[in-house]
């Protein structure tokens, strides 16, 4: 009867583990935050960046793509709270930052001083730095000019510069995959069509959005934002499309600092291809974890599984 229990117990606990680590059951780590975080600005040159932060420890500095903004780390930040200070930033043009008239105004070079004068306002030298989507490549620019800021690297759907460009160039289907972001290089903020076929509004840009209560946060965050300066973001920095025959561009310089890459597969912008070598390009430690079932959005689509794996990977790393 003894060895009967047992077995009972551990076949149960293997379904709950299954279904906590694939997302399927809420967990603590998904608790509600929006009322516990402080707020705070940094000053970079006069433009204001606003913050969310929560916890105590070392400095962690999340950084969200489009659309979307500080809240897309929610889960996250509740799940590693009790061991860093995690600090979750609006970029430029988005929310409560300030969202700066002139194009040039979101070249690269500004994005990633963001990231530093955020470190900076937080009174500290190094920040752990994690990005998604568009904050993925500011992330991995930050980290090449900015190594002694760059305790680690954390990046969420957003392959390295060297593997995204050679896809670019040689992977037919990375080239019919990125057409949206050529036609939002091209096209304007009040084009009818301009967004997937319809215009940018704030309800069609949270339309990605599962969770409802998220979503009306989201739309308030949006009617708060630029649009325009959404996609400066592409027309300032995302590459016009090759040719097939171009020659891959290719960035020397090599990341020291332990590596994390999340992946969800069913990303249909970012070609997983672009992951491949990732390995060669990066001097410290990498880890590379895929999700079979997320999207592009993976820190949503299985926030149990990128907010667990964050928190074992830092710690591990310590």
């Amino acid at each position: 009867m003894k060895i009967s229990n047992v077995h009972l117990f551990y076949s149960c606990f293997k379904q709950i583990l299954m279904l906590v680590t694939s997302g399927l059951i809420i967990t603590s780590s998904q608790a509600e935050l929006w009322d516990d975080v402080q707020h705070g600005y940094a000053d970079n040159q006069g433009t204001k960046i606003h913050f969310a932060s929560i916890g105590e420890g070392s400095l962690v500095v999340m950084v969200h793509g489009f659309p979307d903004f500080w809240y897309t780390w929610r889960d996250q930040m509740e799940v590693l709270k009790d061991h860093y200070k995690v600090v979750a930033m609006d970029q430029r043009g988005y929310n409560q930052s300030d969202q700066p008239e002139a194009p040039a105004s979101y070249d690269m070079v500004h994005l990633v001083s963001d990231i530093a004068a955020v470190i900076q306002a937080n009174q500290a030298k190094q920040a752990i730095v994690v990005g998604h989507d568009w904050g993925g490549a500011v992330a991995w620019q930050f980290a090449f000019a900015h190594p002694e800021m760059t305790e680690k690297l954390i990046i969420l759907n957003l392959p390295h510069p060297n593997g995204f460009m050679r896809e670019l160039i040689q992977n037919e289907e990375q080239r019919k995959n990125s057409a949206y972001a050529q036609a939002f290089k091209n096209g304007s903020h009040t084009d009818p069509t301009i967004f997937f076929g319809r215009p940018m509004t704030p309800d069609a840009l949270a339309g990605w959005v599962t969770d409802e209560s998220a979503r009306k946060r989201y739309v308030e965050a949006f009617t708060r934002s630029n649009f325009k300066g959404m996609l400066e973001f592409y027309k300032r920095n995302y590459p016009d499309l090759p040719a097939p025959s171009s020659q891959v561009p290719h960035i020397d310089i090599r990341i020291k600092c332990p590596v994390l890459v999340i992946h969800g597969l069913k990303d249909t912008a970012l070609n997983s291809n672009g992951l491949n070598q990732t390995w060669d390009w990066i001097d410290g430690n990498l880890t590379l974890v895929t999700v079979p079932k997320a999207g592009h959005f993976v820190q949503q689509d299985a926030s149990a599984v990128v907010s667990r794996t964050m928190k074992w990977w830092l710690l591990s790393q310590d």
